[in-house]
């Protein structure tokens, strides 16, 4: 049973084409003609999510994992707003994500029927492209010459394209076969910055000061060997995100932790001459305030498409792989004798001691309960993190190298880091911690509205009544609104998991804690939930003399 509609037909024999094989639909009517093609095709995995914007975070932590694209479908109206924070999301973390939105034709838009808002571009603020369709046997060609484009940036691109298919009634007429169209392969004429390798290595090799800064990027076993080829130049230094998935002895995995208890005095030794990045999104304040303040003489950033100016003195945009590069640059780098490489490992070997030390003497609190989670999470592992103070935490810790790390910091919004971790646990086969704080939480309670969460799938609850970086960051807690930017509340997981049939354990104290994880992550026949509850005060307390306690 397929849709008589010929542009769902169209939308459908696009996505088959193009290797689409999995679509996220929230229910709708208008959207049926949809509905019924994808829901019907026998090489599509059609999911069923209520929640638009549960739907497109979910859809976004697929194609996260198999970096292939994932097409959302709704209904006419609102619904389609909702899809925008994961539509933001995928355009800052270049996610291929497909938007296909039912719409009225233009006939019925703003004059006072039901369930229609102006959808055509709606997302132009953050959309790599727009395909308005139109309903008519005489736009046929120009219906698949659009679609045919848009998909191709997605997958080119890897990031958010919309669809925007409006419908006539009747919509739930069906056909027994489904047409099959022959889209074209649309070739890009946007030409490619070249590199003068000749002139990089020159000047890479003339340095003795040489930062490579890696942001969020997605497990490659390939770079991770090219990073450690550098490990024996000593005027090289490597510094990683936690999201970053990039580990070795001789990289700075803790930035914040590492440079927080330095002097203005230290800062000008430590400066690059060169600073090379790539990568996604960096969560560190500290090393945007060192690198905007203490300019290197030469930033390249590394990026198939964009040019990230993050330090405000980029030199040079190299739009290629960072595999890519990095194998160049290697052959042509020589081993530059210089201390720099040396100078931030002691720094680093003083603050681990200083660290561990600080950890071992301090009462329950946030800061405990992140170094004893990050410990017990079983080997080979995907992590997933939520934003705010989770992640933040975690960078001030060496986590497992086994483990695949994940966070959504396109945006670095709470909104939907549940729906994309339970999508990110359904499309990998390794079990899927997700950490998360009280408030991330309950806001995207709607994800746990979820057929398809896996059964290994575990969420670690830090609740500390709401909102507790707000305690840490310059400014609000110098105002008398404090509690509105907190959200202070009573709220626990229970009757969430009751209700959603998941698994539930709750402790406050350390000891609690230690013996709660010991079985945590062994297999179960639900999804599991831990929520460890804490003082904001006492965390309050804590981080500041931990920070005080690394000078």
């Amino acid at each position: 049973m397929y849709p008589k509609k010929e542009l769902a037909q169209l939308v459908i024999s696009a996505c088959h084409q193009f290797n689409i094989d999995t679509v996220v639909i929230s229910p709708g009517s208008r959207n049926a003609p949809l509905t019924v093609g994808f829901s019907n095709h026998p090489t599509i995995n059609a999911l069923s999510i209520v929640d638009e914007r549960c739907a497109a975070f979910f859809a976004l932590g697929i194609a996260q994992q198999t970096q292939k694209p994932v097409a959302i479908v709704c209904t006419s109206g609102s619904a389609l707003l909702n899809y925008y924070p994961a539509i933001a999301e995928a355009f800052y973390s270049n996610i291929p994500l497909v938007v296909i939105s039912a719409d009225r034709p233009k006939h019925l838009i703003d004059i006072g029927d039901g369930q229609t808002i102006r959808q055509e571009n709606v997302f132009q603020n953050h959309i790599l492209f727009s395909a308005n369709l139109i309903e008519s046997e005489a736009k046929k060609e120009f219906n698949i010459n659009l679609i045919s484009e848009a998909l191709q940036i997605a997958i080119t691109k890897k990031g958010p394209i919309h669809i925007n298919v409006p419908f006539d009634e009747p919509l739930y007429e069906t056909i027994d076969e489904l047409e099959e169209f022959t889209f074209p392969i649309v070739t890009s004429s946007e030409s490619k910055q070249s590199v003068d390798y000749v002139e990089i290595a020159e000047t890479w090799n003339a340095s003795t000061k040489k930062m490579i800064l890696v942001g969020a990027h997605f497990p490659d076993e390939e770079l991770q060997g090219l990073i450690q080829q550098f490990k024996n130049d000593s005027s090289v230094i490597v510094l990683t995100e936690t999201t970053s998935n990039i580990a070795s002895e001789t990289t700075i995995n803790s930035i914040d932790k590492l440079i927080f208890p330095l002097s203005e005095e230290e800062f000008p030794e430590l400066k690059p001459e060169v600073l090379l990045t790539f990568g996604g999104m960096v969560v560190s304040k500290k090393i945007k305030q060192f690198l905007r303040k203490h300019q290197p003489t030469h930033h390249w950033h590394i990026d198939e498409q964009k040019a990230m100016n993050t330090f405000h003195c980029l030199t040079e945009f190299i739009q290629e792989k960072p595999v890519t590069f990095l194998s160049a640059l290697v052959i042509k780098s020589k081993i530059i004798e210089s201390n720099y490489q040396q100078k931030w490992l002691r720094e680093k070997e003083k603050r681990a001691e200083k660290h561990q030390l600080y950890l071992s003497e301090i009462p329950h609190a946030d800061l405990k309960v992140f170094e004893q989670v990050l410990e017990s999470i079983p080997a080979n592992s995907q992590l997933q993190l939520g934003n705010s103070s989770v992640v933040r935490y975690a960078q001030l810790f060496d986590v497992k190298d086994s483990l695949k790390v994940f966070c959504n910091r396109g945006t670095s919004g709470i909104d939907g880091s549940t729906s994309t971790a339970i999508g990110a646990a359904f499309a990998n086969k390794n079990q899927t911690v997700f950490i998360t704080g009280d408030l991330s939480f309950f806001y995207d309670s709607n994800a746990l509205w979820n057929n398809y969460i896996p059964k290994n799938f575990r969420i670690i609850i830090i609740n500390n009544n709401g909102g507790g970086i707000f305690r840490f960051i310059p400014g609000p807690k110098s105002t008398n609104a404090l509690e509105y930017f907190e959200t202070p509340h009573q709220l626990t997981a229970a009757h969430l998991c009751k209700m959603y049939q998941l698994e539930y354990i709750s402790v406050s104290e350390t000891a609690k804690v230690v013996a709660a994880l010991k079985s945590f992550y062994q297999d179960s026949n639900a999804p599991k939930v831990l929520e460890i509850f804490t003082d904001k005060e006492i965390n309050e307390t804590i981080l500041k003399a931990y920070f005080n306690h690394l000078k």
